[in-house]
């Protein structure tokens, strides 16, 4: 391969790395053709994008970023395959499905900021929440008591009214 194709290759690799907020490297070397593709389509029904890279390649798109990858060195060992995901969790869930059969297999992930080097931590990584449910599970903590407040207040009304009502009559 030319001088010029891999420096193009290694631009594709970090410029992707950096439009997608989390990584995760596998192994996916043993599937045959018809599991790969079965892979990549349930990674695209999940907005998942798989890409297979070499690892010099891709040890080269990571020190050309800012920030310090170099955690993610001691994963870069045999075949990888990289999910891209904006989904802290997404990959994780797919990697945990086909978790029997051992491929893909977690070799390491980069989620929230955070590295995950190893195949123990994939049951911590399935857990993690991404912003938009940390968010939705805040306000709907927040709107609880508010919900509580505003139903006494109506129901308040309701018993007051018909208090009132029966003293009128009477």
């Amino acid at each position: 391969m030319r001088k010029e194709d891999k420096s193009t290759i290694i631009e594709t690799i970090a410029a992707t790395i950096k439009g997608y907020e989390h990584f995760y490297l596998t192994d996916i070397a043993t599937l045959n053709s018809a599991k790969t593709s079965a892979l990549r389509r349930e990674c695209s029904k999940q907005e998942i994008k798989l890409m297979v890279v070499k690892n010099t390649l891709l040890q080269k798109a990571l020190e050309s970023l800012e920030g310090d990858y170099s955690e993610l060195n001691a994963a870069l060992k045999g075949n990888t395959a990289i999910m891209f995901s904006n989904s802290a969790n997404a990959p994780a869930k797919l990697i945990a499905k086909y978790k029997k059969e051992g491929i893909p297999a977690l070799k390491a992930a980069y989620v929230q900021e955070s590295f995950y080097v190893g195949s123990e931590n994939l049951s911590a990584l399935e857990n993690i929440k991404s912003k938009n449910e940390l968010i939705g599970e805040v306000i709907g903590l927040l709107q609880s008591p508010a919900k509580n407040v505003i139903s006494a207040l109506q129901s308040g009304g309701n018993t007051i009214h018909g208090v009132l009502e029966t003293l009128s009559k009477k």
